[in-house]
């Protein structure tokens, strides 16, 4: 997998929330593929982060694809919010999704990217019936709510698998993967098959800056030559 083919979505959830402005302008110019914002309720994961007037702050800073996941009890409801907020995908949990297929429909219908996430428990084969219709698989490799936390490991598999599925019958679909992301992490990821890797600490909490942890992650996969 090259460097090209790696994409970084700095989680905002661990960002400087003073400095916003300039830390989404630090992962720009650090080459950032797009923006994850972590989108929680306090009912489906134990906290509570930010909603619709952060992302339509985030959509005025940047250029960059905001990637609004929505981490929150009753998903269906928000669709529409989220894309007049300012995300370009939305994406669902599929433990807390009502009707999962009419989510995904109403998602495209706004000329939306629509996509799915699984918890580390969540078997893969919950969404057998709809992998042509995403274009973005998350796996979650911690259990979602906190930044900081460690890998699971036994995530890796699913995304063995998860890769395998893709590219029979969606390979177009990113598959993308959260939590416990850094510079330790981030090449078994990509070995199992991811191409779109969520980090928060390893990228707002780097010494030298966002777009030095960025460099820093990228370099984690391709080591530059000599």
């Amino acid at each position: 997998m090259t460097v090209s083919t790696i994409k970084i979505a700095p989680s905002l959830l661990a960002a400087d929330f003073l400095h916003l402005g300039d830390q989404i302008a630090a992962v720009e110019r650090g080459g950032a593929d797009r923006l994850h914002l972590d989108v929680m309720d306090g009912v489906f994961v134990p906290n509570i982060s930010f909603g619709m007037p952060v992302i339509s702050a985030a959509r005025r800073a940047t250029t960059l694809s905001l990637e609004a996941h929505l981490m929150i009890a009753s998903p269906d409801d928000y669709i529409h919010a989220m894309a007049e907020a300012g995300a370009n995908s939305i994406l669902i949990q599929v433990e807390s999704a009502k009707h999962l297929d009419r989510a995904l429909e109403q998602i495209k219908q706004l000329n939306k990217r629509a996509g799915v996430v699984l918890n580390p428990a969540t078997p893969l084969e919950s969404i057998s019936e709809i992998v042509e219709l995403l274009d973005v698989l998350l796996i979650m490799t911690v259990n979602p709510g906190f930044g900081g936390q460690r890998l699971i490991d036994y995530t890796l598999d699913k995304v063995r698998r998860a890769r395998e599925w893709l590219n029979l019958r969606n390979p177009a679909c990113d598959l993308e993967v959260d939590g416990g992301i850094d510079v330790s992490t981030i090449a078994r990821a990509a070995a199992a098959g991811a191409n779109v890797f969520v980090a928060g600490t390893a990228v707002f909490g780097a010494e030298g800056g966002a777009a030095v942890g960025i460099q820093r992650l990228l370099n984690a996969v391709n080591p530059p030559s000599p």
